[in-house]
């Protein structure tokens, strides 16, 4: 069964960078779209960031357009979620996800399966 781990958050400043990775163990996620996901404390998980199979296809929540850019590399069963100019409403738990039952809306939650356990970014003002 393929296990996703998260990885790459920390606490940094407004205005920094952090780049975020997924990896997959245990099988391969090339076939599949990736999302991100995020969610901050006592709100709902929202979209993010997806990435079509082939990476050819991206789409942006738009809170975060022009400054996250997502890419994934097939050969290494990986993806990356690369934040730029961040800011304090960023703070969350972000999660990568396969996107495993597509349908109509690719920024529901409820087509992705195999969740990573999510990695905390905490951006300070």
């Amino acid at each position: 069964q393929v296990q996703i781990e998260d990885t790459g958050g920390g606490l940094v400043q407004a205005g920094d960078s952090l780049r975020l990775s997924c990896v997959a163990s245990g099988g391969t996620f090339s076939g599949y779209g990736l999302g991100w996901f995020r969610q901050a404390p006592g709100k709902e998980r929202e979209f993010v960031a997806y990435i079509s199979s082939t990476g050819t296809m991206k789409t942006y929540e738009d809170p975060v357009k022009g400054r996250f850019t997502i890419s994934r590399d097939n050969a290494r069963n990986t993806a990356s979620l690369q934040m730029n100019s961040l800011k304090p409403e960023d703070t969350a738990v972000y999660y990568c996800a396969v996107r495993w039952r597509p349908g109509r809306d690719r920024t529901r939650i409820s087509e992705y399966g195999y969740w990573g356990q999510g990695t905390q970014v905490t951006v300070s003002s």
